[in-house]
């Protein structure tokens, strides 16, 4: 390889990186026109028990699942990208955590997701996204404890 084809080759990988980064920060702050611009119009996403069959689709299905009084964490970690010309995939690790205070629950997990991304005029971006658990754990919350939400993360 030469040194422009590594060179090019770290920039991919960086700008997908920050691309799936970006889908994390804006499901935890309910930015929905951010989720949307992380994807081709004609993405699909394959999410436990549901399946997304476009952009808007995704959209729609995030944004009335995930409403403002639920808080949300979404950590993707150890990211194994591989890029053939202008087309890609990924393998992330999640760890995610929801809270749901109004009802006394709370979720933590982990899965691994299994992405496919392509370069377009306007740079990278996800034709397919979706995840599979590891595993998933349930409880309740406490309630003498206080659980304080940011305006952030109702999408304020």
């Amino acid at each position: 390889m030469s040194a422009e084809t590594d060179l090019r080759r770290l920039l991919d990988l960086e700008a997908i990186r920050q691309l799936k980064y970006a889908y994390f920060r804006c499901l935890d702050t309910k930015d929905w026109e951010g989720v949307a611009a992380c994807f081709v119009p004609e993405a699909t996403a394959t999410y436990p028990h549901h399946e997304c069959e476009s952009r808007v689709a995704i959209i729609d299905f995030l944004s009335t699942a995930m409403v403002p009084d639920l808080i949300t964490m979404h950590h993707g970690h150890h990211p194994e990208i591989e890029i053939d010309n202008d087309r890609a995939t990924g393998t992330w690790y999640l760890h995610d955590r929801v809270l749901a205070p109004a009802f006394e629950f709370a979720l933590e997990g982990a899965g691994l997701y299994a992405d496919r991304y392509v370069r377009t005029v306007d740079g990278w971006r996800m034709e397919h996204t979706g995840y599979a658990r590891i595993f998933e754990s349930t409880s309740t919350i406490d309630s003498g404890v206080k659980i304080e939400q940011g305006k952030r993360s109702r999408g304020e």
